[in-house]
C-alpha cells in the first residue's frame, strides 16, 4: 500500500519507462550526427571523433542498459562512418578511437546493468515494507458510524514506508475508538513496539472497556512486551510510546482523551482550532509500571460539524529552511475553510506543509481527520 501522503519518487532512471524517455533520447542521437558532420568537413589534422564516446555516456544517465548500448553502437557506427570518409579506417589512429569506443561503451552498459538490478532490489524492498505497513497501520475506512475519517501518513527517510508513528481506529457498540501515537527510536525496534501496542488495541477496545481501564491493559501488555527475548535490540528501559486514546460517541456531542505524553489533538469549529489540552499530562506508555500508570481522560465537547486533528510531533516539529517549527495551530484554519472533508483537508495540509519544509520532513509524520457528521 502507497500512503496517500506519501510524495512520488522514482529509483533511477532504470525505473522509468520507454516512451518517459523518448525526447530525451534525442539528445544523444543529435550529438553523434553533430560530431560526424562537424569531424568529416573539418580539416585532415582536426579529429573530433574522440568525442562520441558522450552519447552513450549520457544515456547512461537516464535510460536503461539496452538503450545505452544502442546509443554506444550508433556512436561506433558514426566513428567507422568518419573513417571510410576520411580514407583512413586502417589508420593506427582510427584504429584506436573505435577500440577505445567500444571499451567505453562496454563499460558503460555494464555498470548501467549494475544499477538496474540495484534498483529492482530496492523496489522489491519497498513492496515488502509496503505489505508491512499494510498489516501494521491497517487502512482506516472513509465512513466509521457518524464520522468521516482520513489518514495521511510520511516516512522521513527517502525510500521508507513505515517507521514508529501508528494510529488505529475500532468500532464499539455505540461509538468508535482511536489511538494515535508516536514509538520513541526508529528501525525494527520501533515497528516492534507499534505492533506490539496497536495489536493490543485492536484486541480490547472493543470490549467498551472505560478509558482508563482499556490504558491500563495497553500499559500491561507494552510492559510485558518490551521485556520478551525475542524483541528487537534496544533497552526496554528507554522505550516508551506517547498516544493519545479517543473515545467518540455516537450519538453525544462530546469526545474524551486520555493522553500519555502525545501532543494535544486539535478541535475545528468555527473556523477556529483548539487544542484539547489534557488537565493533568500522563506520562507516555511504558515509563512507569503499569500498577503506578494510573491516568483519567478529559470530555471536550465535539459537535456535528467538528473536525478532530490527531497527529504525530513529526509534523509540529518540521521546520523550515530559517529552523521555524511548523505552525501547525494557526494553519490549520484556513486549511479547512467551512468544515472541508477530511480527505481535502489533509491534502491541503500535506501541500502546506511541504512547502514550509521545502519538501523535506525531518521525522516521520502521522496525520487523522475526523469530522463529526451528525447521528448515523
Amino acid at each position: 500500500m502507497r500512503s496517500p501522503w506519501s510524495r512520488s519518487r522514482e529509483d533511477g532512471g532504470t525505473g522509468r519507462p520507454w516512451h518517459a524517455n523518448r525526447g530525451l533520447v534525442a539528445v544523444p542521437v543529435a550529438l553523434i550526427v553533430l560530431i560526424t558532420v562537424a569531424d568529416v568537413l573539418a580539416p585532415q589534422g582536426v579529429h573530433l571523433g574522440p568525442l562520441l564516446v558522450v552519447a552513450p555516456a549520457l544515456t547512461a544517465s537516464f535510460g536503461s542498459s539496452r538503450l545505452t548500448a544502442l546509443v554506444g553502437f550508433l556512436a561506433t557506427a558514426a566513428l567507422f562512418t568518419i573513417a571510410v570518409v576520411r580514407n583512413s579506417i586502417f589508420t593506427s589512429n582510427h584504429e584506436s578511437q573505435i577500440a577505445a569506443l567500444v571499451l567505453i561503451s562496454a563499460f558503460t552498459v555494464f555498470f548501467c546493468r549494475l544499477r538496474e538490478r540495484h534498483s529492482a532490489e530496492l523496489r522489491q524492498v519497498r513492496s515488502v515494507a509496503e505489505a508491512a505497513q499494510q498489516v501494521v497501520l491497517q487502512p482506516l475506512p472513509e465512513r466509521i458510524g457518524p464520522l468521516s475519517v482520513a489518514v495521511r501518513y510520511e516516512a522521513a527517510a527517502d525510500h521508507a514506508r513505515i517507521g514508529g508513528d501508528l494510529y488505529a481506529a475500532v468500532r464499539t457498540r455505540d461509538g468508535t475508538r482511536l489511538l494515535i501515537g508516536d514509538v520513541r527510536g526508529k528501525g525494527l525496534t520501533a515497528v516492534d513496539d507499534a505492533n506490539l501496542l496497536l495489536g493490543a488495541f485492536r484486541s480490547a477496545a472493543h470490549r467498551h472497556l472505560p478509558l482508563a481501564a482499556l490504558h491500563l491493559e495497553l500499559e500491561a501488555v507494552v510492559a510485558w512486551g518490551l521485556t520478551q527475548p525475542h524483541r528487537h535490540g534496544g533497552d526496554p528501559g528507554e522505550s516508551f510510546i506517547t498516544a493519545a486514546l479517543i473515545d467518540i460517541p455516537d450519538r453525544e456531542p462530546r469526545v474524551s482523551i486520555l493522553n500519555s505524553g502525545h501532543p494535544a489533538p486539535l478541535r475545528l469549529h468555527g473556523g477556529r482550532a483548539t487544542p484539547l489540552v489534557p488537565r493533568r499530562h500522563s506520562p507516555p506508555i511504558g515509563v512507569l509500571p503499569p500498577e503506578d500508570a494510573e491516568a483519567a481522560p478529559d470530555v471536550f465537547a465535539f459537535e456535528p460539524g467538528d473536525t478532530l486533528l490527531l497527529y504525530t510531533d513529526g509534523v509540529t516539529e518540521a521546520r523550515d529552511v530559517t529552523g521555524s517549527f511548523y505552525p501547525l495551530t494557526d494553519r490549520v484554519p484556513a486549511l479547512a475553510p467551512g468544515g472541508a472533508h477530511p480527505v481535502d483537508l489533509l491534502a491541503a495540509l500535506r501541500a502546506d506543509l511541504l512547502r514550509h519544509t521545502a519538501g523535506s520532513l525531518g521525522d516521520d509524520a502521522a496525520v487523522v481527520a475526523v469530522r463529526h457528521d451528525g447521528r448515523p
